[in-house]
């Protein structure tokens, strides 16, 4: 587990306590755990805070009659709520928020000078019947 796997992590993290760290010492010297695991429950065992999906996969690859039970372990423990990354926007969408900004802007500002200026008259070809006919 190298740093660039913890900082890439965006999953549940939870913060190491006493009863966590004494179940990852004893993971960590554990025969039935394979040496990468082993090696994984030694890294943590150092750390304040740890991934919750390795903490489980440690928890489940122990021995069920020799691990505690989870609620015991992890009693106390804080757990601690990342952000994601805000998505990018893509270039169209970027071009599409500001034309409909422009729009609202356009919009706001005639409403506010709709008093002022002129009222524009739709030249409509045939706007009644009347004017159809010529009379």
């Amino acid at each position: 587990m190298s740093e660039d796997e913890d900082s890439k992590n965006n999953g549940l993290i939870i913060g190491n306590t006493d009863s966590i760290r004494s179940f990852l010492k004893s993971a960590s010297a554990d025969p039935h755990l394979s040496p990468d695991l082993q090696q994984t429950a030694s890294t943590l065992a150092s750390q304040t805070e740890l991934p919750y999906k390795h903490f489980r996969a440690l928890w489940f690859a122990s021995r069920s009659e020799t691990r505690p039970k989870l609620s015991r372990l992890l009693y106390g423990s804080q757990f601690i709520f990342s952000s994601p990354k805000p998505r990018e926007k893509s270039e169209e969408l970027k071009q599409r928020l500001k034309k409909l900004a422009d729009m609202a802007e356009r919009n706001a500002y005639e409403e506010l000078v709709k008093d002022i200026t002129p009222r524009k008259t739709a030249n409509e070809p045939f706007s009644s019947y009347k004017d159809q006919l010529g009379l």
